[in-house]
């Protein structure tokens, strides 16, 4: 079952900066009252966990030009006003050119 954050609200529904975790069904309806307080609260969007060997740093390097390019794609940078060039792979133009 995930685990969900809610955030606490205070007597106007704005958020109060509280949040807490309940791990609930995804077929539950949302709280709208913290379990053991009885706050009014609400569900918040936050960005997913992702597990694995993942991290931002990690990132930056799969996305690097040499492994976009072993992967197949094609990337283009901007040089100059209306100007892109080709800085990995090796399908399309080398350069393109607003003026083409």
């Amino acid at each position: 079952m995930p685990t969900y954050v809610y955030e606490l609200l205070d007597a106007k529904g704005e958020p109060t900066g509280e949040t807490f975790e309940h791990v609930q069904s995804m077929k539950e309806k949302a709280l709208s009252a913290h379990p053991e307080t009885g706050k009014p609260c609400r569900r918040a969007i936050v960005a997913p966990n992702i597990a694995g060997n993942w991290s931002p740093l990690k990132e930056k390097s799969m996305l690097s030009n040499k492994n976009l390019e072993r992967l197949g794609f094609t990337k283009y940078e901007r040089k100059g006003k209306g100007y892109m060039e080709r800085v990995a792979g090796k399908e399309g133009p080398q350069s393109i050119s607003a003026d083409d």
